[in-house]
């Protein structure tokens, strides 16, 4: 029999939903950095530092 906590909630379901959800957010995180192009994302990060410097 599965263990519930008091309020009814099964332990293990959570576990793995848990783990499944870190399974996941690994898959993502790899799937996001390479659709990343890391070239472009430093030159539009120099090109807003060069336009905070102009309007301040």
């Amino acid at each position: 029999m599965a263990k519930k906590t008091q309020a009814g909630t099964n332990v293990q379901q959570v576990r793995q939903q848990n783990a499944q959800s870190a399974n996941n957010a690994g898959q993502y995180g790899a799937e996001f950095a390479s659709e990343t192009n890391v070239q472009q994302v430093r030159q539009q990060n120099a090109q807003s530092e060069q336009n905070k410097s102009q309007n301040s």
